[in-house]
């Protein structure tokens, strides 16, 4: 009983405990791995240069990082090929193609309510200060 009573004073105190779904937030939800893996999940396996141009503004040294990331998490898989030169090949994961849904239903909300969040910006920017 004890046990349950210090999980609960735990999950009061530590946010990730108390949200179990913010380290999932924090993989899938960062700045770069949107279009990292929607352009993956697109247009297939592809090779760096290849996914930066797609990507457009996102730098080499970021998209490295990312891509290592997403390796790590198992949302992308990485193929090295020993040729000269050689070949590293990058494409989204059966893991990473799992969140192919999730994806959409944000994409419905984003066409259902950016409209409202743009009026509550400018309402918000235009009231007198508070």
């Amino acid at each position: 009983m004890a046990g349950s009573t210090d999980w609960v004073a735990a999950t009061a105190t530590d946010p990730e405990l108390a949200c179990p779904t913010s380290s999932v937030v924090d993989i899938v939800f960062s700045r770069w791995t949107t279009p990292i893996l929607w352009t993956l999940n697109t247009h297939g396996r592809q090779r760096f240069v290849e996914l930066q141009r797609r990507i457009g503004t996102i730098t080499p040294k970021v998209l490295t990082q990312r891509l290592r990331q997403l390796e790590r998490d198992g949302m992308v898989v990485r193929t090295y090929h020993p040729e000269v030169p050689p070949r590293v090949e990058y494409e989204i994961s059966e893991l990473g193609r799992s969140l192919a849904p999730l994806f959409a239903h944000l994409a419905e909300w984003a066409a259902a309510n950016l409209d409202k969040v743009e009026q509550a910006r400018h309402d918000y920017d235009t009231d007198p200060p508070r």
